[in-house]
């Protein structure tokens, strides 16, 4: 007998391939059945009638590590907007292998927040969510930045022979542990001065264990074509998956160039193994910098450790009311996290539509008021994107939130409705879903979210977190 039937929706099976009219059979965790199941039996029964039912999304690019060992009071911001599993360790940055024993960590590791940085391994890190229960699935990268201050003695610098094999013997340990692969994050101080050939004598252990990298490149602006081509060559040298994390082009003068990035990652692609991820938005957020003040039509502060006061002002409006630029108020506020609105978005939508694009939130779940991208941005696509713009079909939009980010980061029973598959799963109406998150509420709750299944279990239903433990750590090669 089946645990659970979900009975009269239409499956979006994550695919890409047409919507059809289906049950889904589930026992065990697992989809056990597609099709017409209405004769067999059950322990309960859901109706999906009016419904999707789609594979639950994945968000293919977090800053998650430090919210999975946390258990939040209220709606959790991932299974809230039918996200069932999440990517995490991102842009050079991960929780694992550091210890700091209460020693602040630099800018930007600081985006995970200032406590839980006791992990000397990052199979002990694994180990730890394992215990816990997370309340979404977890495929987690190790970050070169976390391993730039975890060994080399100068961060100013390029790493020298001893410090890279370290860094090396760390990743390999990471990847017999579960680790998916490793990051990079070549635009931030703790990494900028590091040069390909490090991030290639680093990456070695992902060539022999066939991890995966991703990389916020060193440039999102006036010289990405370099940073763009610098990203080709660490993917290609490595010689393994490779993923151009939240592709976008940022300042007005480079307004417009996406088909021109497009074109060359469509190039390099027919010689690797390439794509991308994006989120839904024309602004993004990271650490407070003075050098992107300039670069945007607004910036908001999202927090501040020297003025928490300036969380969701506009710098610029403090900058007026303190008699000095906003670049000059930017180290009295530090550290600190910002929103800048610098990119266009014809851009985004180009970018989001490419085939090659998996979605991500790059969200900040330690902001103390964070972008909306944290909390809306799977809605958003389904709802803003593929209904109401039609900039491409809903299973187009499915599937660039499900099976398209399996594949590329090798989840082989994840990402898709089928039997066989875990039974990740969100039941969400088409005509409603809607992201209501925005820059001056950022926490709303998406619309049109019924119910999220992971791993079996319903976790989440209409906002409300049902199971916040139902999730487990999906290890590389598992």
């Amino acid at each position: 007998m089946l645990d659970l039937i979900i009975e009269g929706g239409t499956v979006i099976d994550g695919s890409g391939a047409p919507r059809l009219r289906a049950d889904v059979g589930i026992a065990a965790g697992r989809i056990v059945a597609v099709g017409d199941l209405r004769s067999e039996p059950a322990h309960q029964r859901r109706d999906a009638t009016d419904r999707i039912v789609a594979p639950g999304f994945i968000d293919a690019h977090t800053h998650d590590d430090r919210l999975l060992l946390q258990t939040p009071d209220g709606p959790h911001p991932k299974l809230s907007q039918g996200v069932t599993t999440v990517i995490t360790g991102n842009c050079g940055v991960s929780l694992a292998p550091l210890r700091l024993d209460g020693t602040p960590p630099p800018a930007p590791l600081d985006l995970l927040g200032r406590e839980d940085w006791h992990f000397d391994d990052f199979g002990d890190y694994l180990d730890a969510l394992d215990a816990y229960g997370p309340a979404v699935n977890a495929a987690c990268l190790v970050g070169h930045s976390t391993l730039r201050v975890r060994h080399v003695a100068d961060l100013t610098r390029d790493a020298n022979a001893d410090e890279c094999s370290r860094m090396a013997a760390d990743l390999d340990a990471a990847l017999q542990a579960g680790a998916l692969g490793m990051s990079t994050g070549l635009y931030y101080p703790p990494a900028r001065a590091a040069s390909t050939a490090e991030v290639v004598a680093v990456g070695a252990p992902l060539t022999r264990h066939h991890g995966i990298v991703t990389m916020h490149l060193r440039d999102e602006g006036d010289d990405i074509d370099e940073a763009l081509r610098e990203g080709f060559l660490i993917g290609r040298t490595l010689g393994v998956e490779t993923v151009l994390s939240h592709h976008k082009l940022i300042g007005k003068r480079n307004h417009g160039r996406s088909a021109q990035t497009l074109a060359m990652v469509e190039q390099a692609a027919t010689h690797q193994s390439l794509c991308m991820d994006c989120y839904p938005y024309h602004a993004s957020s990271t650490m407070l910098l003075a050098s992107r003040v300039g670069q945007s039509s607004q910036v908001l502060v999202t927090w501040s450790d020297a003025d928490p006061s300036a969380a969701g002002r506009s710098l610029f409006d403090l900058a007026k009311e303190r008699g000095v630029t906003p670049e000059a108020l930017v180290p009295q506020l530090l550290p600190a996290g910002a929103i800048y609105f610098a990119m266009d978005e014809d851009d985004v939508s180009r970018i989001l539509a490419h085939p090659l694009t998996m979605v991500g939130s790059d969200g900040l779940a330690h902001d103390k008021v964070p972008h909306p991208r944290l909390w809306g941005t799977f809605p958003r696509v389904l709802g803003h994107y593929a209904r109401e713009r039609r900039l491409f079909p809903l299973e187009t939009a499915v599937h660039k939130m499900t099976g398209l980010t399996a594949r590329r980061f090798g989840l082989p029973d994840r990402g898709l409705v089928r039997a066989g598959h875990a039974a990740d799963l969100v039941v969400f109406d088409a005509a409603v879903v809607a992201d209501r998150a925005t820059f001056e509420n950022p926490t709303a709750l998406s619309a049109g979210i019924d119910a999220v299944f992971v791993n079996g279990t319903l976790a989440c239903e209409d906002g409300r977190v049902v199971d916040a433990h139902a999730g487990r750590v999906l290890r590389r090669g598992s």
